[in-house]
């Protein structure tokens, strides 16, 4: 019988390190024998890179939370049935940067703007409709003010465009901390907060024994 992939996701603010942690863990997991896929939202596939840019380049204000949310969901549905899908159906382990929760943290919570879910709930119904979803979320939770720190400091280091969600308010971050919090109490099962504050090691070390008492509870 072929052995059952699963769908694990990173989520937390700026510069809260998930890109660095999804790495580490990759390797853990790989020095473990399996086999392990890395994917991010937005930007995995060729027209998500497009999406992408659109989506964290350029003025911070030049969508409304509407059009960024609409394109949000479109470039998930692509890495959900390119890549996604595919992978675990072969068995793989998938470490995805950034998922869902992304998106009602930030265009939510964050932005603030819109009255309740209702359309990020209808359009990720719809996306995932033949797609799976997250068995197990690690929410590396940060200070915003740490966490924007890091994240100037290595914009400035790699000369990137992708400032877009950084140049916001801070008022912005620390409404889409609290709603990554509140998203945490609803769904404790599948979230787990992290305290990203600590060195990399350590965040390291949090997220592995989540991950081992996740799978011995599957």
């Amino acid at each position: 019988m072929q052995k059952k992939g699963v769908f694990i996701t990173f989520e937390g603010g700026e510069g809260s390190g998930k890109s660095t942690q999804i790495k580490l863990f990759a390797q853990y997991l790989q020095e473990k024998g399996q086999d392990v896929i890395i994917t991010r939202e937005p930007g995995a596939t060729e027209s998500g890179k497009q999406i992408r840019r659109l989506l964290v380049e350029g003025d911070k204000d030049k969508f409304d939370e509407l059009t960024e949310t609409l394109l949000f969901y479109a470039d998930r549905r692509i890495n959900l049935t390119k890549i996604v899908k595919p992978a675990l159906e072969s068995g793989k382990i998938v470490l995805s940067d950034r998922h869902n929760d992304s998106t009602l943290a930030y265009q939510f919570y964050g932005a603030g703007k819109f009255k309740d879910t209702q359309i990020m709930d209808t359009l990720y119904a719809l996306v995932t409709e033949d797609a799976p979803t997250p068995e197990l979320t690690f929410l590396l939770d940060i200070a915003p003010e740490i966490g924007l720190k890091r994240s100037f400091a290595k914009a400035e280091t790699m000369s990137t465009k992708e400032l877009r969600f950084e140049d916001k308010e801070l008022s912005f971050h620390n409404r889409l901390r609290q709603g990554y919090l509140t998203l945490a109490a609803k769904h404790k099962n599948r979230i787990k907060i992290i305290n990203a504050n600590q060195p990399k090691q350590a965040v390291l070390n949090d997220i592995i024994k989540a991950y081992e008492n996740f799978i011995n509870k599957a």
